[in-house]
């Protein structure tokens, strides 16, 4: 699984599964879901599955009825800055903080840290 991630330096390209940089991508345009929620920072979306970053503590809030119920979700996650759902498996998501990844492959119950760290990220997208 491979993600685009945009950060303040550059765009990487992350192999998901080794957890490495593979390379230098291109310029990408992160889609941002309407939500009407106070102090989202991002939020993403695939089918009926909505995830927010909120500026609070858990930050992320998960709709699986497109925004009708939520969430809170991510309980031991750092403030994040952007967010990533599988467009063909919305359980799989990508949490951003200041300079971190986080996976999930459960819809958000569970998060793993990916090893790598780099420069402040702004966006990430699944490639």
């Amino acid at each position: 699984m491979i993600a685009l991630v945009r950060t303040a330096e550059a765009i990487f390209i992350v192999d998901l599964e080794t957890e490495e940089v593979i390379g230098e991508g291109q310029g990408f345009e992160a889609a941002q879901a309407k939500v009407d929620l106070p102090r989202v920072v991002a939020a993403a979306t695939a089918g009926s599955t909505v995830v927010a970053v909120v500026d609070r503590r858990p930050p992320l809030a998960i709709s699986n009825d497109a925004g009708r119920t939520w969430r809170e979700a991510g309980g031991g996650l750092p403030p994040g800055f952007a967010i990533a759902v599988h467009e063909e498996n919305p359980d799989t998501m990508l949490f951003a903080a200041r300079n971190r990844l986080f996976i999930s492959e459960n819809g958000g119950i569970f998060w793993r840290a990916l090893t790598l760290e780099l420069p402040d990220i702004e966006a990430v997208v699944f490639a």
